[in-house]
This record gives C-alpha cells, structure tokens and sequence, in this order.
C-alpha cells in the first residue's frame, strides 16, 4: 500500500485531506508543521509528501530542502493558501525546489487524485 505524508497546519484541510486519501485506498500519515513533518519523513519515509508552503516552525520550502537533502528523488505535491499575491511565489519556490506539482487553494480534489495517482499509482 502507498504511503502519503500530509504536512498540513490547518486541522480541517489536514484531516479532509487524510480521509479523501484514505477512502482512495492509501496510507496516511499527518504533521501539523514542518518541522514535524521532516521528522516523521526521516524516521519512516513515505511514498509521497504532500506540504503546506506556509506553516509555523518550518515552512513548506524548508521542509523541501531539508528532505531533498537526504532524498533528492522524494515526490512532493505542494499546496497553499495565503489570501494575497503572494501565494504564487511561495508555489513558484515549490517549483523551483523541484515540487512534482504546486496547487492553490482552494483546488479540485479531482486534479490533486490525478496528480497522486500519477506519483504513486492506485493502491
């Protein structure tokens, strides 16, 4: 069975998330910021990172870098949701770190399956 990691500091959209990915048939692991997040990734390293860009105590970039360090070939779906401008380049830095997908929420939940299932295929 996949394994997902979703490193998601709001409780709503992390849970949603954990039980639209569970329901699809993968195994769901959750941190509510980065710094957790790159943690549990070193301790047991999933399939798949699914990362907010901006959370307390380690933002989404620095939980890219920090990975990347140790597993350059990790798959990252990149997510955010900052109301102003900005959210763009924060998902412009996603991209830049190499972030297999960037998306902007609030997004389709058809288009973030599309993107799993092309990562990391059904279970």
């Amino acid at each position: 069975m996949a394994r997902i990691l979703v490193i998601e500091d709001d409780s709503s959209m992390r849970e949603m998330l954990k039980e639209l990915l569970e329901r699809k048939g993968y195994e769901v692991a959750t941190a509510d910021n980065g710094a957790k997040g790159v943690s549990m990734y070193m301790e047991d390293p999933a399939d798949l990172i699914i990362t907010d860009m901006i959370m307390p105590v380690k933002s989404g970039a620095h939980v890219i870098l920090d990975i990347k360090k140790h597993y350059p070939k990790v798959k990252i779906i990149a997510i955010s949701g900052y109301w102003d401008r900005t959210v763009e380049e924060y998902l412009e830095v996603a991209e830049i770190l190499n972030a297999r997908y960037t998306f902007k929420k609030p997004f389709s939940l058809e288009e973030l399956l599309r993107a799993v299932k092309e990562l990391i295929g059904n279970t």
